[in-house]
């Protein structure tokens, strides 16, 4: 029995075999080529292959983990386009007369290099991305695919790192957990792993040699235990026993309220990416969708969706959730999340650039569009609309004034449309601190605590090298989000919380006591956030 120890970023148990995910080794040689114009064509192949690739990735991610997961396939995209890189690249092939492999992968050495010798960790952490997006280029020009999974049962997936790619295209039933050498608490893979309610490990310096043996991958002490011995075997198959009980009674909460032992109700609701969540959402007696993530639509076109083809399904999702609330997120793309046909500029720091709300009112028409085919489908259900990325009283002016111009329109048309209620993202430091005069302008607020963490305490929760100070229960943050509540009561409209800490059943206590009237989590935590609620006095 062999014991490797590592950080736990998720818990749970899984027992099976071990597959160490391994990657085509690409070997690179240097060659001497006469005709340069056809290497040039064969990388400019190789880059728009690889764009396409990411942006799939990017679309598949989005409906899996959500954008914040999903974001990296925009940067990497962002990468490969970068005029420095790819002038590095064709200055080598022209210069030296080699092969495009070989430019692309000592561009990507020298790059990498560079990123890493730099003091800002942020720019250091770019270092594996251009390995990774050089890996990529090289695959395209060899005709190489990514790395694959090949397993008959579900296993215990082991791997140097994942990179967004490799967990995005795995497949899902055949991962009983994930366990890495390398990553963070806040990287794609786990962020996944809470999505699919598996067991993820990182930090793990394993030996090569465990490539298909039994282990158990313990998911609450951050422990990978190779060939167990039969006692230890047993203990820990007594606990994954346990761990499903604890699941299947949770099924016995469906159906019950969401109430505190003396009397104080939470509404518990259910973050979707896109039509087919709706299902989970209701198997897992979601009270209603807290945050319904637009941005699909416009992710899976090659051109803008039309007022029709997004009526259709905000009517879809409001019929099937027969009466419940359905809070519709208005369209938060941006220069970090690249859709061709919007035809967004490069930015240097596209996280606080040319985004969310700031598209919308600044191209009112691409608005306009969707605040029809919003206000038209609320005639099928309930309907909420929220909009994202607000930072002062004078943008939701703004918005209000082109939703008069939608509903005099739709009016003089004849086209019927309830009221619905309105309400905006709190993600910014700013919002929340002028939250008292937000408060006397909207319906209600919802707090996406994934940016405003990350904004409120300027760290970008991607970077493995900040996790020891990365803390979404910062008091900073704590308190922002009893402001927020505070101001929204006084003005009596609810706040709610869409971000990662709703899920987080170690503050669903405090978050109740500081009054947050809704919570809305990824489906499976419905239940588990359920069971915090009335357990409480």
């Amino acid at each position: 029995m062999t014991i490797f120890e590592g950080k736990s970023v998720f818990s749970g148990i899984a027992i099976g075999r071990i597959a160490i995910l391994k990657k085509d080794k690409q070997s690179v040689k240097r060659t001497h080529v006469e005709d340069t114009a056809r290497e040039l064509e064969r990388l400019d192949a190789a880059k728009k292959k690889t764009i396409e690739e990411l942006q799939q990735l990017y679309k598949k991610a989005i409906l899996e983990v959500g954008e914040s997961g999903a974001m990296i396939f925009e940067v990497h995209q962002m990468m490969v386009e970068d005029e420095d890189y790819l002038s590095s690249i064709t200055n080598i092939i022209e210069s030296q007369s080699i092969n495009a492999e070989y430019a692309v992968a000592t561009t990507g050495d020298n790059f990498a290099k560079m990123f890493a010798s730099m003091d800002d960790d942020y720019m250091k952490a770019r270092a594996a991305d251009v390995k990774d997006i050089s890996e990529r280029l090289i695959s395209a020009l060899q005709g190489r695919g990514d790395a694959s999974l090949h397993a008959e049962e579900a296993v215990i997936v082991v791997a140097e790192d994942l990179a967004p790619s490799e967990t995005v295209q795995l497949d899902k039933k055949k991962v009983l957990a994930f366990v890495t050498r390398y990553g963070s608490s806040n990287s794609h893979t786990a962020i996944l792993a809470r999505t699919m309610n598996i067991p993820a490990i990182i930090s793990v310096e394993y030996a090569e040699d465990i490539d298909g043996k039994m282990a158990v991958a313990d998911g609450f002490t951050g422990k990978l235990i190779v060939e167990p011995e039969e006692s230890v075997l047993r203990e820990y198959e007594e606990k994954r026993r346990t761990e499903l009980e604890k699941r299947q009674l949770l099924q016995e909460l469906k159906g019950k309220e969401n109430v505190t032992k003396s009397g104080k109700k939470i509404n518990i609701y259910a973050n979707i990416g896109n039509v087919s969540d709706v299902a989970n959402a209701l198997a897992n007696d979601a009270g209603g969708i807290g945050l319904f993530r637009s941005e699909f639509l416009y992710l899976e076109k090659d051109t803008f969706p039309t007022e029709e083809e997004q009526f259709q399904v905000y009517k879809t999702v409001a019929e099937n959730m027969a009466g419940k609330k359905v809070i519709i997120r208005t369209l938060d793309i941006g220069a970090d999340k690249q859709v061709d046909y919007f035809e967004l500029g490069h930015e240097e720091n596209p996280a606080m650039g040319y985004r969310a709300i700031r598209i919308c009112l600044d191209r009112p028409a691409i608005f306009k569009t969707q605040l029809r085919a919003l206000f038209r489908a609320s005639m099928f259900g309930t309907i909420s609309i929220m909009y994202p990325m607000i930072i002062s009283v004078n943008e939701v002016k703004q918005i209000k004034s082109i939703v008069e111009e939608v509903k005099k329109e739709l009016t003089e048309e004849g086209i019927p449309f309830a009221e619905v209620e309105q309400g905006i993202m709190i993600e910014t430091p700013a919002a929340a601190i002028i939250s008292d005069l937000l408060a006397k302008e909207v319906d209600f607020f919802s707090i996406g605590t994934n940016d405003l963490t990350q904004y409120t305490l300027a760290i970008d929760r991607q970077n493995a090298k900040l996790d020891n100070i990365y803390d979404s229960h910062h008091e900073a943050v704590l308190r922002l989000i009893r402001l927020v509540v505070e101001n929204a009561h006084k003005e009596g409209i609810w706040a709610g919380i869409c971000g990662e800490l709703g899920a987080d059943t170690t503050l669903t206590e405090e978050f109740v006591r500081m009054g947050v009237d809704e919570l809305s989590v990824t489906p499976t935590f419905v239940l588990p956030v359920r069971k915090v609620v009335r357990d409480m006095e």
